[in-house]
């Protein structure tokens, strides 16, 4: 029976052979093209920039490899900082922008004060710029001596959770009101109350439907972090900005950009492989 059913399992035909044959060699040409032409391209932008009259200039300002190997340690130093507000800042938006999310969807009129405060919120810091937030709380609160001295990092996480929290809040928004009304029909007629509905049914849903919005935002957030430096947060931009002033010379700015473009790097691609992976799903039917 085993030899059977070993001898009767199916076997792609010749043609099928040769169909994938092709696709493998069409795929592989592709790829070598790809590659052929990007190495082109970047070796005329390379020729036509270092050729350039300014180019010396340019390359002992920015590109000076004594300089930007002295400051690689205080940059990183300062990068680690960065990390740690951005740990913090995402967990805040998280919980702050699901709040405000979940108050915008309330149903009924008797929770209007909630729906209008939440709008109002969402639009006050989705038109102030991050910086102008930054100087608000950084300097702004700590002047009315309310609160006990803490770290400038600590009120430039807070204003970064207040500012992105509305960016994420009208994502999850957008994502709860695109699942459809039946969902929450039926999650009601099973006997889950409203708080139930949103929380098992309604925001597990719309998250999944604005992952991709949700990641891009967050590597927004990657590179903000960078602005906390203006409260006099000794960060990675901070950091540079005290070797370029040691050493009249603009390559520590160019490592820390190189750092943040590091950590910003497998988020992108990330970010890019979530968003072609639903997108196939979507086009084969599957559930996102």
């Amino acid at each position: 029976m085993t030899n059977l059913s070993a001898e009767t399992a199916w076997q792609p035909s010749e043609l099928e052979l040769s169909r994938r044959a092709l696709r493998r060699r069409a795929t592989t040409r592709s790829v070598l093209i790809a590659f052929l032409s990007s190495l082109v391209l970047v070796a005329v932008a390379v020729i036509v920039v270092v050729n350039t009259p300014g180019w010396t200039v340019v390359q002992q300002t920015f590109f000076n490899p004594k300089i930007a190997l002295q400051s690689i340690g205080p940059v990183f130093q300062g990068l680690l900082t960065n990390l740690l507000v951005l740990v913090i800042a995402a967990i805040g938006v998280a919980v702050l922008g699901t709040l405000l999310a979940t108050l915008r969807s309330l149903r009924g009129p008797v929770f209007f004060p909630l729906r209008a405060l939440a709008a109002a919120y969402t639009d006050f810091f989705r038109g102030v710029p991050l910086l102008i937030v930054l100087y608000l709380i950084g300097y702004g609160i700590p002047a009315l001596m309310i609160f006990p001295r803490m770290p400038p990092a600590f009120w430039g996480t807070i204003a970064i959770i207040v500012t992105y929290s509305a960016y994420v809040a009208e994502v999850l928004r957008a994502g709860m009101e695109a699942v459809h009304p039946s969902q929450r029909v039926a999650a009601r007629s099973l006997g889950l109350s409203h708080a139930q509905t949103l929380r098992i049914v309604v925001i597990p849903q719309g998250v999944r439907k604005v992952v991709p919005a949700l990641m891009n935002d967050f590597v927004s957030m990657q590179k903000d972090v960078g602005l906390i430096s203006v409260l006099g947060v000794i960060d990675a931009v901070r950091a540079a900005q005290l070797q370029v002033a040691d050493t009249y010379n603009y390559t520590p700015y160019v490592v820390a950009g190189l750092f943040f473009i590091a950590l910003s790097w497998p988020m992108i691609r990330f970010t890019d492989a979530v968003t072609a992976r639903l997108n196939r799903r979507e086009q084969a039917g599957g559930v996102v």
